[in-house]
């Protein structure tokens, strides 16, 4: 039993700092949206292709850092470009926030491990699937974002101006989704070890080690004589 719990809270630990490593690599890589442009069918000048993060663009080897929309003045812009604006906000915001308390829970996973609580192992369990909830927000906003952008483009310069722009989600977006599948897993992981512990803690003590049954048996054979 206790090497069973051992190795379930070591495989939520893997899991848990697996999740980080991959939202921070994430979040510090500028491969979430990529954009590649046919060089048959345009000119040089226009044969840039584009790989953008959360805060900036990479555009033919030039790197180009993204409006700031908390900051930004709105007044000329659309509706559309004003909800894009809202919604890049949202996501640069919830993303880290659920990095940073990844941290907070991978400490929280260690003390409850140690202390083999069963109520501690189930709140910091509670505590990874408010996580992956945060990061599975960010991941499908910045999913609606992008392909808002892609069709206001296309409302801009018309379908014959992006006929040869082949658009497609990065690397980064794929390791912000296994964060979020691993956070969801370290929560259950957790949860399982919790109720191990719990069970561990309801066994009964064995009958043979009460101290007083070996001077009950021999009573009742004085009795008996």
């Amino acid at each position: 039993m206790k090497a069973t719990f051992g190795c379930l809270v070591i495989a939520a630990g893997i899991c848990g700092i697996l999740s980080y490593a991959f939202l921070a690599t994430s979040l510090g890589t500028e491969y979430w949206f990529i954009t590649e442009r046919n060089p048959m069918k345009m000119s040089d000048l226009e044969d840039l292709n584009t790989h953008s993060g959360l805060w900036r663009i990479n555009e033919g080897g030039k790197i180009y850092v993204f409006m700031d929309s908390f900051t930004a003045n709105c007044s000329k812009c659309s509706e559309t470009e004003r909800h894009m604006l809202n919604m890049h906000s949202a996501i640069v915001v919830v993303l880290p926030c659920s990095l940073v308390l990844l941290l907070f829970g991978g400490i929280c996973g260690l003390v409850s491990s140690l202390a083999r609580s069963p109520v501690l192992l189930t709140r910091t369990a509670s505590y990874f699937f408010i996580c992956s909830l945060l990061t599975l927000s960010g991941v499908s906003l910045y999913i609606i974002c992008s392909y808002q952008a892609l069709a206001e483009t296309e409302r801009l310069v018309g379908p014959e101006g992006l006929a040869y722009v082949r658009t497609s989600f990065g690397w980064s977006l794929g390791l912000a989704w296994l964060s979020y599948g691993l956070e969801v897993l370290t929560g259950i992981l957790l949860l399982v070890a919790a109720r191990m512990a719990r069970l561990q803690h309801r066994i009964p003590p064995c009958p043979d080690a009460n101290p007083h049954s070996g001077s009950n048996t021999f009573k009742m054979g004085i009795i008996e004589l």
